[in-house]
């Protein structure tokens, strides 16, 4: 073992994780012959092999079972050294790692360029996920912030909302309902929703908006990317129910309309996570700060749309 590496541990942690060298590979950004020749030079180190093959599928040895614990303890260790060091080099310098959820990849980007504008020399790392994975970067001490609509309440974080975010019934153009004033549940009962899978946030939110209506309401299908229940919606597939946030280009392109329905839109908030014992290196809490102080009015400006419908062309 005296001569193995970190980069071999960190890539056997990696294959371990997913049990597949073609995954690893992807998250590595390092070809599979690569990610083989690392976990074959380790087992070379330890004398055993960490890896069995049945059929197609691989499997940790007892062996590679026992490494991985250790091999998690070196890497985290590593990651806290590397952490703690990093207070010593400020802001500048330091590196940002934040993961937000999918629907924070339509306006996330410009205020991490704002805030680097403002801080030059930052480093960044960003990662979009679905909530659960969110869940899982923030319990597995991954990420150093989270940017989401619905924070956890059975985790140990500190969960502070930075801007308001608006959900919204949408339609086609050319759709009989669009121009229409405050058009009622039951009316919206009679029509195919496309929507985001159960367990999203988007469909939590839904709930929210529908509360007991839910179950009425006519799911025509179940989408995991925003990008084609908008498409979906745009081709006359059904109404959609999507944050404000995700749908500014179409709503300025005029492919997409905002419904006037009673009691929306659903008004939740954007929020920063973080664990609460977390020692946030100092860009973490620049950023974080950045967050709360100047989040809402930069989005308001990003994404000039409060939920409302807006006035139809003549």
């Amino acid at each position: 073992m005296k001569n193995a590496t970190l980069r071999q541990l960190k890539v056997f942690e990696t294959v371990a994780r997913h049990l597949s060298y073609s995954r690893a590979a992807l998250e590595l950004h390092l070809t599979q012959p690569a990610v083989s020749t690392q976990v074959k030079t380790l087992e070379s180190h330890v004398g055993l092999s960490l890896f069995e093959q049945l059929g197609k599928k691989i499997y940790l040895t007892p062996g590679g079972t026992e490494l991985l614990h250790f091999s998690r303890t070196i890497i985290q260790q590593f990651h806290d050294a590397e952490q703690a060091l990093m207070q010593y080099k400020g802001i500048s310098g330091g590196k940002l790692n934040v993961a937000v959820i999918s629907a924070g990849d339509y306006f996330f980007p410009r205020l991490l360029v704002e805030f680097v504008r403002r801080n030059p020399g930052v480093h960044l790392n960003l990662t979009t996920h679905n909530r659960e994975e969110l869940l899982t970067e923030l319990a597995g001490n991954n990420t150093d912030l989270a940017v989401m609509v619905r924070p956890p309440k059975d985790h140990d974080t500190l969960n502070q909302s930075f801007a308001p975010h608006p959900y919204v019934i949408v339609a086609p153009p050319d759709h009989p309902l669009v121009g229409q004033s405050n058009i009622s549940m039951e009316m919206l009962k009679r029509e195919a929703f496309v929507v985001r899978e159960r367990g999203s946030d988007t469909w939590h939110s839904m709930e929210d908006g529908f509360g007991e209506h839910l179950k009425d309401i006519k799911i025509s299908m179940e989408i995991k990317s925003i990008e084609t229940i908008k498409q979906a919606v745009i081709a006359g597939m059904g109404l959609g129910f999507l944050s404000t946030h995700t749908i500014s280009l179409e709503l300025n392109a005029g492919s997409l309309v905002i419904l006037d329905v009673e009691h929306f839109p659903v008004m939740l908030d954007w929020y920063v996570v973080h664990r609460k014992n977390k020692r946030l290196p100092p860009v973490a809490l620049a950023f974080k700060n950045f967050l709360l102080e100047d989040g809402a009015s930069l989005l308001k400006k990003f994404i000039p749309f409060d939920g409302k419908p807006l006035p139809r062309a003549k």
